[in-house]
């Protein structure tokens, strides 16, 4: 064979590789603006979906509450449409004297897709939530949904240290409160 069909070769097998690359690879630049629009929306819904699956809900001295954020991995808007794909950390915490208790937490990639919605809080509604199963179809799921890099991305642990606060704040405790297990 000669060179230059190595060349075409080559090149062809660098274009197919690049291109592979780039279907893979998540939208790194979230819009801001629209984050901001949209997050508080994902994170209440997240929320109100944790209610009820914790067990220091099952224990009412402990007046257990779930506390969720949300970060964007990808941010895609296509009309009135938004696509999140984004990493969710809940934490439930109830209070027992002066210290903040941890009763269970969970760390879950979804894709959210939003409606713009005039008449709804904020401007948008929620009009489907997916996200990554349990156990050992959890890493497919999430790299077909969010790339090579996106999947990587949403396997970073988040951290709870903002959540600790906004907990210790709902139940009047101090900056300082400790936080223990359930």
């Amino acid at each position: 064979m000669s060179a230059g069909r190595w060349v075409v070769g080559g090149g062809a097998v660098a274009v197919l590789v690049a291109t592979g690359a780039y279907a893979m690879w998540p939208a790194t630049d979230v819009d801001t603006r629209l984050w901001d629009e949209v997050r508080p929306l994902i994170e209440a819904r997240i929320t109100a979906d944790a209610r009820g699956s914790g067990y220091g809900e099952t224990v009412p001295a402990l007046k257990a509450r779930w506390f969720c954020r949300a970060e964007a991995l990808g941010l895609q808007e296509h009309g009135n449409d938004v696509r999140a794909d984004v990493t969710t950390l809940c934490v439930e915490y109830g209070v027992r004297h002066d210290t903040l208790v941890e009763c269970s937490a969970g760390q879950v990639p979804q894709v959210v897709r939003l409606e713009r919605d005039h008449a709804a809080a904020g401007g948008y509604r929620v009009v489907s939530q997916e996200e990554a199963p349990d156990g050992a179809g959890n890493a497919r799921w999430t790299r077909d949904r969010f790339g090579i890099v996106g999947a990587s991305l949403a396997q970073d642990a988040m951290s709870s240290g903002a959540l600790e606060d906004k907990a210790r704040t709902h139940f009047g405790l101090p900056a300082g409160a400790a936080v223990v297990d359930c």
